[in-house]
């Protein structure tokens, strides 16, 4: 393999390594956020999002989650829960996870607002709610904590 090869290789390797661990880990499954939340002594972050039509959905991902800053300040404290309800045709949801997230709107948004978030101590106990609020990442992340 020739240097310009090796050097590229590096290069690229060290990009997608950086680009995965800035990335959110979102999990779409309650049992396994649980478990992973019990684990880590977290929290658990539950989002009820539009991914494909709720513009305040978008905008929370886009200016909140999306974010390096609230990504960074998150880790070590949340454990990310996404409750997707796209309408897209091609964004459709396999049916089980369809019905698992309605099973858990039914539970912890009952009145079907969009977005919502909800925090949850690790067993599943409700500890605060909000929705999209146009503030920095960190104001978002300290609200989010302080349930």
């Amino acid at each position: 393999m020739s240097f310009k090869k090796m050097m590229l290789a590096l290069v690229f390797g060290s990009i997608l390594t950086l680009s995965q661990t800035h990335a959110q880990e979102w999990q779409t499954n309650f049992e396994k956020a649980k478990t992973l939340a019990q684990k880590e002594k977290q929290h658990i972050v539950l989002v009820f999002q539009g991914s494909d039509w709720c513009t305040p959905c978008i905008k929370l991902d886009r200016e909140i989650w999306s974010s390096p800053e609230f990504q960074e300040l998150a880790k070590g404290h949340f454990v990310m829960l996404k409750a997707d309800f796209p309408r897209k045709q091609k964004n459709k949801l396999p049916a089980d996870q369809e019905a698992h997230n309605k099973a858990l709107a039914a539970k912890y948004n009952p009145n079907g607002y969009f977005p919502f978030v909800v925090v949850l101590d690790a067993s599943g106990k409700k500890l605060g709610e909000t929705g999209y609020e146009k503030i920095p990442p960190k104001a978002y992340f300290n609200k989010l904590n302080a349930f």
